[in-house]
């Protein structure tokens, strides 16, 4: 079994800053791409920031300048340090990885249960 466990949600005012961090744990072969979605009331779920297993990261334009998508992987984990935050960043932040089962030979998409961040104005 594999999972995927989020921290670092919460409350703050326009301007702050919060980290995320999302660790996986379990029967883990290995993991490729790791990354952040975000999904507000109303809308869909979307691409906030990947990182690749070799450390190369892309970005949604909203985020770019702003956030900072990283990882660990001795400790299979992946952070996102948020800057200059935006009450448009409220939603819920949601971690995905690739990963493969110690006794599989293919990947699979795993998903943390979803931490709430809300950016006050």
């Amino acid at each position: 079994q594999v999972q995927l466990v989020e921290s670092g949600g919460g409350l703050v005012q326009a301007g702050g800053s919060l980290r995320l961090s999302c660790a996986a744990s379990g029967s883990i072969g290995s993991i490729n791409a790791m990354g952040w979605y975000r999904q507000a009331p109303g809308k869909q779920r979307e691409l906030v920031a990947s990182i690749t297993n070799d450390g190369r990261t892309n970005y949604a334009d909203s985020v770019k300048g702003r956030f900072t998508i990283s990882r660990d992987n001795a400790k299979n984990t992946v952070y996102l340090q948020m800057n200059s935050l935006k009450p448009e960043d409220t939603a819920v932040y949601y971690c995905n990885a690739e990963i493969r089962y110690i006794t599989y030979v293919t990947y699979r998409d795993y998903w943390g249960q979803g931490t709430q961040v809300t950016v006050s104005s």
